[in-house]
């Protein structure tokens, strides 16, 4: 059964960083694209970051460039996301979806064949 796991989430104070992992279990071979969305309570998933595995050629939410950086570890078939300069607008849960193939839309949830559970940020001021 193929899952994702994330981690790293938490809380941290205004102007700090966190980075969170999404790791692949239960599969081998890499993913087309995966991405990072987030979601606060009560407000529809929103698109943060992705991910073209292949080329590694990334997408990022107009919010958090600059500030956000996606990554992955090919070996490890796993996803990062490294957030810097964090604010209390970044308070949120957050998920990684992947897709096993082509996206033409990367901030469409439906784009995305598999979800993690979600880790929770929490930034102070």
């Amino acid at each position: 059964q193929v899952q994702l796991i994330e981690s790293g989430g938490g809380l941290v104070q205004a102007g700090g960083s966190l980075r969170l992992s999404c790791a692949t279990s239960g599969r081998t071979f890499s993913w087309y694209a995966m991405a990072w969305f987030r979601r606060a309570p009560g407000k529809e998933r929103e698109f943060v970051a992705a991910m073209r595995w292949s080329g590694g050629i990334t997408y990022y939410a107009d919010s958090v460039k600059g500030r956000f950086t996606i990554s992955r570890n090919n070996a490890k078939n796993t996803l990062y996301l490294q957030m810097n300069s964090l604010n209390a607008e970044d308070t949120d849960a957050y998920y990684c979806a992947a897709s096993n193939g082509a996206v033409g839309n990367w901030g469409r949830i439906t784009e995305y064949d598999y979800w993690g559970q979600g880790t929770r940020v929490t930034v102070s001021e």
